[in-house]
């Protein structure tokens, strides 16, 4: 095996045993997923071999070229046996960003890198999967015509819906995916200009660029600016080798916080999807479902990821958001960070890590100084004393962020835009949850969507922001020529009221009357916190 210590030194091979030898691994060297991989090896938990090339190449990204393809990628071959752009054996990669400071869903990612003509076969031979290896294909055309070529996702979404009218995609056979991945293949070719590019490393090389320039796309420049994260820090790119959530009924890709992130309750709180690949539940533009679908399709590894998120939370000392997949019942985790939540959860979390031992009460306090106790509860519709008047819902979805909020329906960010400056509140109101729309998240009081998952990027960010959130309404449809939705049987124009219950999902008409409803336990925790701490530093000698 390629030892890390002969890299170059921006270069880190993640790699089980963890190696001791990586130069100077940090957060700000090798990028905060980079790095917590490397911290997961060395906490035993199963990770995909992977290949960190270092924030010192954003600004120069050319640079890279030369170590990665002479050093860095044989380093991966040798890790992992396989060889990229083989014929016989080919290593397939993904390609993601990774900056210091976690910025969940604003760079990009592409997945299936090296799968083209001349690898496919072998990679049908080593899986015996052949329906798995074209969905990959019909993926990664589709990926790459939208992040490297700038080609509108509708186009491949289209001719989706084209060919499953209706039906689940998932539930495509082989014939039929070998059929869409030419259809795709064609539209490449038609709206690009120029043929998918059929060599491995050509198509790493436009991933390795793409996911560098990334760093400079408008939505993330405008995350940095709203949480003013230095724009200099640049993001590390990982190349890591595939483990595929799409060979069956036995296999699938989930998000999941090893705490409840709303309420800070200690339970696994997981998002999953079947016989699918990692995008389809972060991206927002697909539904997921929890953890008992897991349970079912592969129970042992349901297992593994009970013992592992119990294993992340020892290492880290904190709750964790982590992406898994699961390849024929076996679990690889992807990634895990310190998960984003409410205040609400940052004092729970922190009281519950105190009493558990694994963190000290200096650390829990420093953790929740900048809460006041009186913010400590839960935002509720407060009923009305006439029962005939109690609203009935016009339709459900997923809750991935509490609170009740009322606002105009907003269809755009320019909508919302509008409404602001007239000083009328905003609810966006969308297919999929994007965080292209992260701009017009943070003039709005929530979000509502069609599609996505609780744990998808866009409901990460705005759970960060402190919007209520509701995703996956399937009873909502948009018609943005005629700016109306309807919700179940009901048809609401664009600026019409509506009220998002994000404790149980519920969607209402009009405007709802809420009020704080506080958590009187938790204050009270809180509060002999911070007594305590005070009572020794007065009693701590005067010198």
């Amino acid at each position: 095996m390629k030892s890390s210590s002969s890299l170059p030194k921006h270069l880190y091979l993640i790699a089980q045993p963890a190696s001791p030898n990586l130069h100077k691994p940090s957060p700000e060297t090798m990028g905060s997923k980079g790095f917590n991989l490397h911290r997961m090896t060395q906490a035993g938990l199963n990770v995909p071999v992977a290949l960190v090339i270092g924030t010192h190449y954003t600004h120069a990204p050319q640079d890279c070229f030369l170590p990665v393809f002479s050093v860095g990628l044989h380093a991966l071959e040798e890790s992992t046996g396989l060889l990229f752009g083989d014929e016989r054996n080919p290593l397939i990669l993904s390609v993601r960003s990774g900056a210091p400071v976690s910025m969940p869903g604003m760079l990009e990612t592409l997945l299936n890198i090296g799968l083209n003509d001349h690898t496919l076969p072998g990679l049908v031979r080593q899986t015996g999967n052949p329906r798995m290896v074209w969905d990959a294909y019909r993926r990664l055309v589709a990926s790459y015509g939208e992040v490297v070529q700038g080609l509108p996702a509708a186009l491949f979404e289209t001719e989706i819906e084209r060919v499953t009218q209706g039906q689940d995609e998932r539930l495509l056979d082989f014939s039929q995916l070998r059929q869409l991945t030419r259809s795709f293949l064609a539209l490449y070719e038609t709206h690009a200009g120029r043929a998918f590019p059929q060599d491995a490393r050509e198509q790493l090389s436009g991933a390795i660029g793409a996911v560098f320039a990334s760093w400079n796309a408008d939505k993330a420049v405008a995350y940095r600016r709203i949480h003013q994260i230095d724009h200099g820090m640049g993001t590390a790119v990982i190349l890591q080798r595939m483990v595929f959530g799409n060979t069956g009924g036995h296999s699938g890709a989930g998000v999941g916080f090893t705490r409840d992130p709303s309420t800070g309750e200690n339970r696994l709180w997981v998002d999953f999807l079947a016989n699918a690949q990692g995008e389809d539940v972060v991206s927002g533009r697909r539904n997921a479902h929890g953890h008992a679908t897991l349970a079912a399709v592969a129970p042992d590894a349901w297992q593994q990821l009970q013992a592992s998120a119990q294993a992340l939370e020892q290492h880290f000392k904190d709750m964790q958001d982590f992406e898994f997949t699961v390849q024929d019942s076996v679990l690889h985790l992807l990634q895990t960070r310190a998960g984003k939540r409410t205040p609400l959860a940052t004092v729970r979390i922190a009281l519950d890590l105190l009493d558990e031992g694994l963190i000290d009460s200096t650390e829990a306090l420093r953790r929740t100084e900048s809460i006041h106790e009186d913010a400590l509860g839960t935002v509720r519709m407060v009923a009305s004393d006439d029962t005939d008047s109690t609203p009935t819902p016009l339709a459900l979805a997923n809750p991935a962020c509490s609170g009740v909020v009322s606002g105009a329906v907003a269809l755009d960010a320019q909508a919302v835009e509008r409404l602001v400056q007239r000083g009328v509140p905003a609810i966006l109101v969308r297919q999929d949850a994007e965080t292209s729309d992260i701009a017009a998240m943070q003039g709005t009081q929530g979000l509502l969507t069609q599609r996505g998952a609780r744990t998808s990027h866009a409901a990460v960010v705005a759970r960060q922001m402190g919007k209520t959130c509701l995703v996956g309404c399937t009873a909502l449809h948009i018609n943005e020529a005629a700016r109306t939705l309807h919700l179940g049987t009901q048809t609401l124009n664009e600026n019409d009221m509506i009220t998002l219950d994000g404790n149980d999902g519920a969607i209402y008409a009009g405007q709802a009357t809420s009020a704080l409803v506080p958590d009187t336990a938790l204050r009270a925790r809180l509060s002999e916190l911070r007594s305590q701490h005070a009572g020794k530093k007065a009693r701590r000698p005067q010198h």
